[in-house]
């Protein structure tokens, strides 16, 4: 059949002008880049261009006016076109598609790898055209683009999780500082606030926008601190001290350095703002300021205690001998003895500003604190009120400083009075010891040497005092009592005492936030046991009898029992409460023995020890369990089988005992 649709240009000279038109018109296909193929209604191929034999690679001998389109599918199916499966099935699928005459828009991968779009576009009862295009390029076009723009994405997704993680790491270093860091605008406007802002004052630092310094200030504080921000933004750099009140009700002193940011053109665009507590550093200055003060007054002070103490002397030695030997008459006497008594309330006096001088007599030796406290509050308490409360914690473990146990024992009852004359009698005093250590840091404005130390505290909840009265407190003869009450000498001589000792006083307080009196002591080591302490001779030892566990809540008592347990052959672990024993009790396997004393402080008595000793499971290791009382055993209501010893006793009646309190197995 005759190709009418790619006739030769020369044969259709002269031919009738419709063939001619029809030439043209092919000839303009044939131009065209994109393939075109037309289908009749009975779809039969009617036209095409010479790119739709070039796209589709079709052979010549396949394309002719008139070629069904079913060819052209079996062509397509059998050389793969259609990827894998059964040939006849994939072209009767595309026929059936084509007889819909339905238009179409797909792209086709060839074998080749070209990729083509063919779009269909039915003619209504005459059939459709069909346009081939190559996209190949633009799909390689679009994919390096796609992965340009991967590739892209994937560099600026890094880059902003660096800049985060940086902006992290910066937050975090800013939030680690022990400082307030900001950053306001030129309109005071905060643009950013590190975490220390919200411990202190309780602000949202993630909206900085809606922070009001005047709101967390306050207002006497903002208007003390408002000139120097305004004096900053006028592009002048500020460094000021001032005191503020945080949200848990501390006042803290602090300082604030203000750096003026400027713009390109020279303004300033905002501030950068660091502010420092410098509360520890300024107490260390005043520290340091109130001991050297204090140790002018101290040398003054002992001069003229030498002094007048030579003058007493020829005094008192006069007048006593005037009185002495009745060489003065009646009217004599009636003055003698008034100016004998002044003169030595005068040298009572004189002894306490040799204490505040540093140049008493000291009797030292190793001392355990906690037992030294608890000696105190006995003593001090039957001169308190009895609403008032009086709260003692030694700390856990046994503590021991080198200090005359006398003057300190009187040191702290004076504490705890005074203590007591600001509280008023519905009042709240703790009387706390600990372990501490001291850097060097800390250890400067105390004037001590770094190193382990014994912490005493005498805390009150009363009225507190001023920065006036806290600058002269240690001063001899300041007082803020009432005149006839007091000498004023009672914190000089502590003062003097500490300091003669090794140690520190150190004083917290402000008006209505009650009192802190800290005594920094040097840690030494436990003494070593005393002689009657120790077990018998090596020669008659006694064979060992177990573990006793010895509970008595005097140090005293437990002494001279422990020697006793010793001496029968016991090794003894010991236990202040009945709390603690019973602690013990569920801890400490494979006891001998259980000795503890009836009445003891505290919530447990020896009543309650002893059962929960017996109702350990019986058996070889169930210990024995006695107890002991200074009442007639019939008054004691003891678990079956526990005996009572009344005190005191000796190391026989007590092993008679215990062999009364052995379980059986």
């Amino acid at each position: 059949m005759t190709n009418v649709c790619s006739p030769d240009a020369a044969a259709a000279e002269g031919a009738p002008a419709p063939l001619q038109r029809y030439v043209t018109l092919q000839t303009g296909l044939d131009m065209l880049d994109d393939g075109i193929s037309i289908f009749d209604a009975e779809l039969r191929l009617v036209a095409w261009n010479k790119a739709y034999l070039r796209l589709l690679d079709f052979p010549p001998e396949l394309v002719w006016l008139g070629a069904p389109f079913r060819d052209f599918m079996e062509f397509n199916a059998r050389r793969g076109d259609y990827g894998p499966g059964n040939p006849e099935q994939q072209v009767e699928e595309r026929m059936a598609l084509a007889r819909r005459f339905e238009p179409h828009d797909v792209e086709r991968v060839r074998p080749d790898g070209r990729v083509l779009r063919i779009r269909g576009q039915p003619v209504p009862g005459l059939g459709f055209v069909t346009l081939y295009s190559d996209v190949t390029e633009r799909h390689r076009a679009e994919a390096t683009i796609r992965r340009q723009n991967a590739e892209l994405e994937s560099r600026v997704a890094a880059r902003t999780t660096e800049l985060q993680r940086s902006e992290q790491r910066v937050r975090l270093v800013m939030d680690s500082i022990p400082a307030l860091v900001a950053y306001f605008d030129a309109g005071r406007v905060y643009r950013y606030l590190n975490r220390g802002y919200a411990d202190w004052f309780g602000v949202d630092t993630a909206r900085p926008e809606v922070v009001s310094a005047r709101r967390f200030l306050g207002e006497a504080v903002y208007a003390h601190v408002r000139p120097h921000v305004m004096r900053a933004l006028a592009g002048e750099p500020q460094s000021f001290a001032y005191d503020l009140r945080t949200q848990d009700g501390q006042t803290r002193t602090v300082r604030t350095s203000l750096a003026p940011e400027r713009a390109a053109d020279g303004r300033v665009a905002g501030c950068f703002e660091l502010t420092f507590d410098i509360t520890e550093q300024r107490r260390a200055q005043e520290l340091v300021a109130r001991a050297q003060k204090l140790e002018s007054l101290g040398h003054l002070t002992g001069g003229l205690a030498h002094d007048f103490n030579n003058i007493l002397t020829v005094v008192i030695g006069n007048l006593d001998a005037l009185l002495r030997r009745g060489a003065a008459d009646e009217a004599t006497c009636e003055f003698a003895q008034p100016a004998l008594d002044a003169a030595r309330r005068g040298a009572e006096l004189v002894r306490a500003l040799l204490s505040f001088a540093r140049r008493q007599p000291l009797q030292a030796a190793s001392v355990h604190v906690g037992a030294l406290i608890e000696t105190v509050a006995r003593l001090v308490r039957r001169a308190l009120p009895d609403t008032l409360a009086l709260e003692v914690d030694a700390g856990p473990a046994a503590l021991w400083t080198w200090i005359d146990a006398t003057l300190l024992e009187q040191a702290l009852v004076n504490l705890i009075l005074n203590a007591r004359d600001a509280t008023g009698p519905l009042g709240r005093i703790v009387l706390r010891a600990r372990a501490a250590r001291l850097d060097a840091a800390q250890a400067a404005p105390l004037q001590m040497s770094a190193g382990d130390c014994v912490c005493i505290e005498v805390q009150d909840d009363g009225c507190g005092m001023d920065a006036q009265t806290l600058a002269r407190v240690f001063e001899p003869f300041f007082t803020t009592k009432s005149p006839g009450s007091g000498t004023g000498l009672g914190m000089a001589v502590v003062y003097g005492f500490i300091r003669q000792s090794g140690g520190a006083i150190d004083l917290r307080s402000a008006p209505g936030q009650g009192t802190t009196v800290t005594l920094w002591l040097p840690a030494a080591e436990a003494p070593p046991p005393a002689a009657d302490e120790l077990p018998p001779g090596q020669t008659v030892a006694p064979a060992s009898q177990g573990l006793a566990l010895l509970a008595d809540d005097d140090a005293q008592v437990r002494r001279v029992i422990r020697r006793s347990l010793l001496e029968l052959g016991y090794s003894v672990l010991e236990a202040e409460s009945g709390t603690e024993a019973v602690q013990l009790l569920a801890h400490m396997p494979g006891l001998a023995l259980v000795l503890s004393d009836v009445q003891m402080h505290g919530a447990v008595d020896g009543v309650a020890v002893a059962t929960a000793a017996c109702a350990l499971p019986a058996g070889v290791a169930a210990p024995a369990v006695v107890l002991m009382s200074g009442h007639a055993p019939e008054a004691i209501a003891r678990p079956a089988g526990v005996p009572v010893i009344t005190k005191p006793f000796t190391a026989e009646q007590l092993a008679r005992a215990i062999e009364e309190g052995r379980r059986p197995p």
